[in-house]
C-alpha cells in the first residue's frame, strides 16, 4: 500500500491537470449508506425489505404515476439525508490537489447527492452524469425549465418510508414534480442540465488536447515524460461502470495515469495505480506524501 500511495503522489506531483471521478463509494466515509447488493440496501432501509422491493425497482419513474408517496418516500428520504450530511475531509483533500494543477481539475461523478458542490467545488467544473436530487423536473414534461428542490422539505413516515404532507409540484402547470435524476428504464429524464455540464467538461478536455506534447497521446504510464493528466477515481464500482469507463478512456486518450481508489474493486487496466482503501484514508495518505516530498 505504501508503494502505491508513493506512485499516486509521484504522478500527482508532476501533473498539470486532474480528473476527479467518483462513484457511490465516495460518500461512505461521510456516513452515507452503502447500497452494495440487495442486502446492503435492505440493511439501510428495512421497510423496503418487508415490501420485497430492491433499489433498482424503487429507482423507477413508474412510481411517480402509480404511487407518488412511495416514490417521494424513497427519494425524499435520500434528499433529506444528503442535505444534512457533511462531506468528509477527503473532499477537501481533493480540492487542495485540484489547486495544485496548472490546468485545474474537473469532477465527473455518477452520484446524485450534490456532495462535491456542498464541499465547495466549483459548479462549473462538475459533471453529474446521472443528474442530481437537488433539482426537480415536471412529470408531465410541460416544457417548464428544471427548478431547484430547495423549497421542498421532505416529510417521511419512518416506519413505512412513505412521504406525508404536500408533495412538490411544477410551478408552471401544477403537475407532480420528480427528481431530475436518471432512473432505471427512464425515458422521461430531462437531461439539459447534465448536457450543459458535459459540454463544459468537453471544453476542458479539448484544452488538455491542446496542451499535450508531441507524441504524448496514448503513452500512458508513470514512465512517460509527456503524461500530465491524472485521473483520480474514488469509490466507483463495476455494477454500473460508467465512471470507471470514463476514467479509463480519459487516461488512455491523454497518456495519463489512472489512480483507482476502491476498497473492494481496485483493479484496472495495465498501468493503473490500484489502492485498495476507502476514499478518505487514501486521499489523506496521498496528500501527506505530497506534503513531505
Amino acid at each position: 500500500m505504501t508503494a502505491r500511495i508513493e506512485l499516486a503522489a509521484r504522478a500527482l506531483s508532476r501533473a498539470t491537470a486532474l480528473y476527479v471521478t467518483a462513484g457511490a463509494g465516495m460518500g461512505v466515509d461521510s456516513g452515507l449508506p452503502d447500497f452494495r447488493g440487495t442486502q446492503g440496501f435492505w440493511r439501510a432501509y428495512p421497510a423496503y425489505e418487508r415490501l420485497g422491493l430492491r433499489f433498482e425497482e424503487l429507482a423507477s419513474p413508474r412510481w411517480f404515476a402509480s404511487d407518488p408517496r412511495l416514490a417521494w418516500g424513497f427519494y425524499g428520504h435520500r434528499l433529506a439525508l444528503y442535505r444534512r450530511t457533511r462531506p468528509h475531509e477527503g473532499f477537501q483533500a481533493l480540492r487542495r490537489l485540484a489547486q495544485r494543477m496548472a490546468r485545474g481539475a474537473f469532477v465527473f461523478t455518477s452520484n446524485v447527492d450534490g456532495q462535491f458542490q456542498r464541499a465547495g467545488f466549483d459548479e462549473a467544473r462538475v459533471e453529474e452524469c446521472h443528474g442530481a436530487l437537488d433539482w426537480l423536473q415536471c412529470t408531465r414534461r410541460c416544457g417548464a425549465p428544471l427548478f431547484r428542490a430547495d423549497a421542498y422539505e421532505p416529510a417521511i413516515d419512518e416506519t413505512s418510508l412513505r412521504a406525508v404532507g404536500e408533495l412538490p409540484l411544477c410551478a408552471a402547470c401544477g403537475a407532480l414534480a420528480r427528481p431530475n435524476v436518471l432512473m432505471f428504464g427512464d425515458w422521461g429524464w430531462e437531461s439539459s442540465r447534465s448536457d450543459a455540464q458535459a459540454a463544459r467538461r468537453a471544453a476542458f478536455d479539448e484544452g488538455l488536447d491542446a496542451d499535450e506534447p508531441q507524441g504524448a497521446r496514448g503513452a500512458a504510464g508513470l514512465g512517460d515524460p509527456g503524461g500530465r493528466l491524472v485521473v483520480l477515481e474514488c469509490g466507483a464500482g463495476t455494477a454500473i461502470p460508467t465512471v470507471r469507463h470514463f476514467g479509463e478512456e480519459a487516461a488512455a486518450r491523454h497518456g495519463g495515469v489512472l489512480v483507482r481508489v476502491n476498497l473492494r474493486e481496485s483493479e484496472g487496466p495495465r498501468g493503473t495505480v490500484s489502492i485498495a482503501s476507502g476514499a478518505m484514508a487514501a486521499l489523506a495518505a496521498i496528500e501527506a506524501r505530497l506534503s513531505s516530498a
